[in-house]
Parts: C-alpha cells; structure tokens; sequence
C-alpha cells in the first residue's frame, strides 16, 4: 500500500474522530479503551506480521486523536476566561480592538472585539483573551484595527427555535455576546497594515457600486462579489431560496467551485495549454479571496476549489479525493467545531466531492448536449448537477425544504456568475480611479445582475417551486449512505473516469 493512501486512511480516521464527538458524548473510559486497543493491534503486527492489523490499530488512534481533538475544544470554551463573566449582574470594561470587519446592519453594527484586558468595580485591570461580539449603534462608524474601551455586561449567546446562534458564533471562537454598551474610541493602531488597506478598497468599492446600481441588483452584486447579503432585503432571500440560488449569495464552496471550474473551461477555450489554464485560473481566484478580504469562509472555499482544480490538471481520480480528505484534516485539526456547526464549511467539502465523482459521470451522460466555447452547456449542466446531488440532503436537513425547480434556474445563472463577477470587479475598480468610466461600464454590469433578478424573481413566483419536508439526522446518514454506495459501485465498475476534457 502506498504511503499516500496510508495518510487518506488515516486523515479519515481523524475526520470521523471528530464526527462520532459531535454527534454523542463519549466518555473517557470508551476512550482509553479504543486507545488500548490501537496501540495493541500495532504491536501485534510484530508477532502476526500482517500488514492489515497494522494499519487497523493506527486508523483506531487517529480515530482517538479526533476524538480527543473535539473534546479538548469543548474544555477550551468552558474554561473560557471571559466567559467566567456571562450573565452576571456587574457591568465590565473590557478594553480590546476590533479584529474583523464591522458588520453594518440597517439599524446597527456588530463588532467582533478581541478583548486584551477586563475590570469591574471591584476589581483592577485583568489581562485576558477572548472574542466577543458586540451590537453598536452605526454611528460612529468603527473600523478594523480600532482600540476601544467597551462598558456594559457579558451575556451567553442565545439559542433560538430552529437555529443554535450559540454554536454557531463558538465555532468563530466568540462564547460571549454585549449588547449597547457605551464605547469609547482609544486609537487605531491595531491590525494587520495589508487586512486595513483591503478593507479600505472594499469600502470605496462598496460605495461605487452603491452610488450607481440600485436595489435589488445592488445586493446581488456585493452578494457575488463579497460574499455580503446585509445589503438583500428578506423578501429576496426568500426568493433565493425558494430557487435553490441562496449559494449565489455566498462566497461558498459550492459557488468557488463552480466558478473555478467554468474558468478553467473558459481559459482553456482561449487557446492556453491546460498548465499555464491551471496556473492562471489558481491565481485569479487567489487574488479574488484576497480582494475581498480574505474571510475563513472564502479561505476554505478556496482551497476546496483550488483543490478541484489541481485534481482536474492531474487527472488522477485517487489523488483529488486524498487530496479533498487531506484538507478536511487539516481544516478540523484547526478547528474541529466546523464539520457540524459550519454549514459553509459542509457545502465546500461536500460540493468538492460531487464535482469530482458526479461530475464526470454527468458529463458522460450527456453527451448529446453540445459543449461550445462561449456557452459550455455540458460542462456547466454536468458541474451544477454534481455540486447540487451532493449538497442537497445536507441543504434539505438544514433548511427543511427542496428547491424542486432549482436546477433549471441554475443552469441558466450559474454560467454568467464568473463573467458577472470579473465585470463587477472591473467596474468597481474603474469607478474608484475615474468616476464618469464607472458609471459607464455599471450599465453593463445593471443589464447583467438585473437578468439574474428578473429570473430569480419569475421562477419564485411558481407555486410548486419549493417542497417543505422536515426530515431528521437519520435521513442525512441514510442519504450520504445511498450517494457514496452509489459512487463506490461506479467506482469498482471502473465507471468514473476522471473529466479530462
């Protein structure tokens, strides 16, 4: 066995450590036990001498490892120094900076502060760390790198009915959450100098397009181009997600990846060797993630997707699914709370997945479909297709509902998003050095976003459009069962072979 394959095994071993923590609580004594185990199994590999037993026992560590990963995670945030303050009575100063971009609502700002130092009445000044979350008002306006001094008292987020608001801010490491308190500004010398200057063009970008594109056009294009829905009305979210199309709103691993791959496809119709396609399509959405402030989310799309795209110049169907696996670990050794708490971190892995074992098959199905340069309608049928049967079970558990008609909607959207997207950037981009020339090219930008809008808005409107289900865990594990039973008989039939096309 190669050593390769031996590192998938193992890497999954750790990946379903961490599964088996999230899902039940296992205690210390089944632990100990699974460790003694491994550890037994590897040293009879001296007396049995088979190879099997050895790898066996290894896999049954690594499974310990994750498991022992997540738990330690779960001791961190309830040992948590600033969370020792949640839902008392006394009012804090906590004296920190602001570690990410504001988050500007309609009728506030949320701030997640790095806290440095905390004192109350009856105490002095403590040195600490830990992130909050914090709701301002959205004047003044607070930056990144901002140092402030923040009075007011500690709460634990709130669960609410139908969403763990909890969980979801403990896998971004926040435990605890302020409300209105009284701020005051200290300086602006923390942050990263490169995350400001970013942050700055972002705003400037977000201004230019403001001041030229009106609703709703104007939210899909900060949607595509950053990832932002602050700017979607609910009406429109609904409406996306009514037509399966809520991805587009999302720097997601379902859309970086789909957009990775049409851009590769696309480069490579201009005539360019498939290295220099591959070199050329990594940098392009390198430079996208960094322009748009480098976000965890986008991050880990990135790499999935920069992952699909090494395994489509490879062409080797075992090397992008080690590679997939391997990301994963590294993903969940960094922070273990995202494989059940991070929905955008699921659809990545999953939508890497479908796109490098369904897609091939789809593309073979439809060979009947023509493929031309300008509109490849089999590669973007066959990619959306592969993205979204792997997606969907985790979708339809999540959200309680299956976009029946979302297909069709996708498979007109989907192929404009990459060139929407450059058009937007340059756009935004023109419109910063030379106002009248951004105002030029945003009518361009206008017809295109408005295409998206009015077919989004038409296939909202038919009755049949969305099925409501609510369905439980069970159903999730039995879905992924039957999808990868499905994959693994193709795949034993030598009936997956690799998109080389």
């Amino acid at each position: 066995m190669t050593s390769s394959k031996i590192l998938f095994y193992f890497c999954l071993s750790f990946i379903f450590g961490i599964f088996f923590s999230s899902v039940i609580k296992i205690p210390q004594s089944l632990l100990w036990g699974f460790l003694s185990l491994g550890v037994l199994l590897i040293f009879s590999q001296f007396f049995l001498r088979k190879e099997n037993i050895f790898l066996i026992g290894f896999c049954i560590l690594f499974l310990v490892l994750g498991i022992s990963r997540h738990q330690a995670v779960l001791f961190e945030i309830e040992n948590n120094q600033l969370r020792q303050f949640n839902d008392s009575d006394q009012e804090i100063t906590i004296i920190g900076f602001v570690s990410t971009e504001p988050d500007a609502r309609e009728n506030s700002t949320k701030l997640t502060i790095k806290a440095l130092s905390v004192s109350s009445v009856e105490d002095g000044p403590l040195r600490i760390e830990g992130r909050i979350l914090v709701t301002v008002s959205k004047y003044p306006e607070y930056q990144y790198g901002d140092s402030l001094e923040i009075k007011g008292k500690l709460e634990t987020p709130p669960v609410f009915e139908g969403f763990d608001y909890r969980n979801y801010l403990q896998k971004q490491g926040i435990y605890s959450v302020m409300s209105w308190p009284k701020t005051g500004l200290l300086g602006n010398n923390f942050g990263n100098p490169v995350m400001k200057i970013l942050f700055s063009f972002k705003k400037k970008f977000q201004e230019t397009s403001r001041a030229f594109i009106p609703p709703p056009q104007e939210g899909i294009l900060e949607a595509l181009a950053f990832g932002e829905e602050s700017n979607i009305s609910q009406d429109w979210k609904e409406k996306l997600n009514i037509t399966g199309t809520r991805h587009i709103a999302a720097v997601s691993g379902m859309n970086i990846t789909i957009i990775a791959s049409l851009i590769f496809s696309f480069i490579l119709s201009l005539g360019f060797w498939r290295q220099h396609a591959f070199y050329l399509t990594i940098f392009l959405l390198s430079l996208y993630i960094l322009m748009i402030g480098f976000p965890a989310s986008a991050a880990r799309a990135g790499i999935m997707g920069i992952l699909l795209l090494t395994a489509q110049h490879l062409g080797r169907l075992s090397t992008a699914q080690r590679a997939v696996i391997f990301a994963g670990f590294l993903m969940l050794l960094m922070n273990p709370l995202l494989l059940r708490f991070d929905i955008g971190f699921q659809l990545s892995f999953l939508a890497t997945i479908g796109l490098i074992y369904l897609q091939p098959i789809f593309y073979n199905w439809f060979k009947k479909i023509p493929n031309p340069k300008l509109f490849p309608l089999r590669t973007v049928l066959s990619a959306t297709l592969g993205a979204q049967v792997f997606t969907l079970p985790i979708l339809v558990y999540n959200f309680g509902r299956i976009p029946l008609l979302s297909l069709i909607p996708n498979i007109l959207i989907v192929p404009m998003l990459a060139p929407i997207t450059i058009l937007i950037f340059i756009f935004g981009l023109a419109g910063i050095i030379f106002w009248p020339l951004g105002f030029f090219l945003s009518l361009p930008v206008w017809f295109c976003l408005t295409y998206v809008v009015v077919l989004v808005d038409w296939f909202s409107k038919i009755s049949f459009a969305t099925l409501f289900v609510n369905v439980s865990w069970i159903w999730l594990i039995i879905a992924y069962l039957i999808l990868g039973g499905l994959i693994w008989q193709l795949n034993r039939k030598k009936k997956i072979v690799f998109l080389l096309e």
